[in-house]
């Protein structure tokens, strides 16, 4: 009897281990917003769309000006943050560690800006810039 409990916390102390930081990054609820991306900017944004056309592929702007000459720009400015956790107790490793968690941690940003330029209601010219650190 007592080595069947003995078997029972082994199992139970290494099943505690086994979910790494990806795994715990497949748990996080995904985002249910269309994501703006370089390649829907370069698949779906052509010079001679209409500013209808641009709002139901790409949304709302977040910032609209219009220039002395009548020409109108649409700015998406848009910034991702996903910082992910992951940690672990108990299993053998807390044998080696003095029952210390164990864990590890990533943080990642992305930015894309999109400049869209209109004239006389359509698309006359478009750039954008993204980074990732």
């Amino acid at each position: 009897m007592k080595a069947l409990v003995v078997t029972g916390l082994i199992a139970l102390t290494l099943a505690g281990c086994t979910m790494t930081a990806a795994n715990h990054a497949d748990q996080l609820p995904a985002s249910h917003d269309r994501e703006l991306t370089v390649g829907l900017v370069q698949k779906d944004i052509r010079k001679g769309m209409t500013q209808s056309d641009v709002a139901q592929v790409l949304g709302s702007p977040n910032i609209v000006s219009k220039d002395k000459d009548g020409v109108e720009t649409w700015i998406y400015d848009k910034i991702a943050s996903e910082a992910s956790y992951s940690t672990g107790s108990g299993g053998i490793l807390s044998l080696f560690t003095g029952g210390r968690d164990a864990g590890a941690a990533a943080t990642t940003q992305k930015t894309l800006t999109v400049i869209i330029k209109f004239s006389k209601g359509v698309v006359s010219d478009y750039s954008y810039h993204g980074s990732k650190f």
